[in-house]
């Protein structure tokens, strides 16, 4: 008897017909076909953006879901670990020659805050050693300092300190000048508050710390002033 799975042109005609079953290799041709297909579909999902598999989960089979769900789990693990990167927590000195790298292409949603200073100079020194401790504080922010001349030639004196503040490439404020300070009775909570008005940082101060003083100052004021002459008159007429 003629072997039914042997490739001859009559088999293949009685197959057709019907009359003779397909032959053992189809179903293990079928069984390739659709581990080529799941394949494709992970394949598929593997280059997409955890956006694109939010965006095209309708089109994936239940068989999938696992496998994606996976997959976005660890692209959700590597994106942390690149976030963590980003964690700077200490004031760097660059040059000027690092000022494009640093600070123009310091990446997407990066905050910067750069301050130009010049060594002799106290009020220079006391906001290195503010900026130091604020970016033990705030490591998302990216905190530089440079020797104001290395950075920007003939980077007049009378300018320093100065601080600039970017966000992504574009400079978002200036803080130019001793008087702009407030000399030397700056404190670390006052220039906190400073940068977290322009955006760099995230406070958790309720209120301007130099305010308080003020009010403090004022308070201390109205307890020390003399009484009114009236006030005296009344007292002697008593």
């Amino acid at each position: 008897m003629q072997d039914p799975n042997a490739d001859t042109e009559w088999n293949d005609i009685l197959r057709k017909k019907g009359i003779l079953p397909p032959k053992e290799a189809a179903a293990e041709e079928e069984e390739e076909e659709q581990l080529h297909q799941t394949q494709s579909v992970v394949k598929t999902y593997e280059s997409m953006t955890l956006e694109e598999l939010d965006e095209n989960e309708d089109e994936f089979s239940e068989e999938d879901e696992q496998a994606i769900e996976m997959y976005r789990q660890k692209r959700l693990a590597e994106w942390s670990a690149r976030q963590m990167k980003s964690v700077f927590g200490e004031l760097t000195e660059i040059s000027g020659q690092d000022y494009v790298q640093e600070v123009n292409k310091a990446g997407a949603g990066i905050w910067v805050v750069l301050h130009l200073y010049k060594q002799g100079i106290p009020l220079c020194s006391l906001i290195n050693q503010h900026l130091s401790q604020l970016a033990r504080k705030f490591p998302q922010t990216k905190f530089l300092k440079s020797i104001s001349s290395t950075c920007i030639p003939n980077y007049p004196d009378r300018n320093l300190p100065t601080l600039f503040v970017y966000h992504e490439g574009e400079m978002k404020a200036q803080f130019i000048g001793p008087l702009v300070f407030g000399g030397m009775n700056l404190s670390c909570d006052e220039l906190e508050w400073r940068l977290s008005e322009s955006g760099a940082i995230k406070t958790d101060l309720e209120e301007n710390p130099r305010k308080q003083i003020q009010d403090q100052l004022l308070t201390s004021i109205r307890c020390s002033a003399p009484r009114r002459r009236d006030d005296e008159d009344d007292e002697d007429e008593d």
